[in-house]
């Protein structure tokens, strides 16, 4: 387990605190919330630099299950242990799950109603925009990476290439990239 954060900047004050504030993560980004997470947990709690957040997302991603909940399980070890993960996942699933069981009982029933497929479609672009704002907002945090500027963005273009233009398989494609990536910064941080 990752050794406690410096306390150069606020930290979370109890298991409370983390329940609530992933609860209200997850209640504000319903449908894309990387974006929002980033924005609570590094701009305005400060909990976490963008350097960590990035390192700690690319760790979030390469685990099995949804990247935002393994994040949020990653900041509550952080602080608290096993307790903290545990409440910042709580936090993370029960508002949500309580809606989408509400969601499922409205959909069943207006399913076939035009207007809500067109919704839905809209959402899907609102989406992308998030992912993409966010994306360009961590972006000066690769300045920093030990593989440096350029590399980190071919390795981007490689994974943009293989998975949107020759969709191959994201099971393939992070790992594979994932290994490069580790070579080539194990090489430049190597005593």
């Amino acid at each position: 387990m990752e050794a406690p954060p410096t306390t150069d900047h606020p930290r979370p004050e109890s298991l409370t605190d983390l329940f609530v504030s992933f609860s209200l993560l997850a209640l504000q980004g319903f449908g894309g919330v990387l974006a929002i997470v980033q924005h609570e947990i590094v701009e305005r709690k400060r909990w976490m630099t963008r350097e960590e957040f990035v390192e700690e997302w690319a760790v979030a991603q390469i685990m099995p299950g949804p990247n935002v909940v393994n994040l949020s399980l990653m900041i509550g070890g952080r602080y608290f242990g096993l307790p903290g993960a545990l409440a910042a996942l709580a936090g993370m699933l029960v508002a949500p799950l309580i809606i989408v069981l509400l969601l499922i009982l409205f959909y069943s029933r207006f399913a076939d109603h035009p207007a809500l497929a067109g919704a839905l479609r809209g959402m899907g672009a609102v989406a992308a925009g998030l992912i993409t704002a966010t994306g360009l907002k961590l972006f000066g945090a690769l300045r920093t990476s030990p593989l440096g500027l350029p590399a980190c963005i071919a390795l981007g273009i490689a994974c943009f290439v293989a998975i949107a233009l020759l969709r191959w398989p994201l099971a393939y494609v992070l790992p594979g990239l994932g290994v490069i990536a580790f070579v080539l910064a194990y090489r430049k941080l190597k005593p």
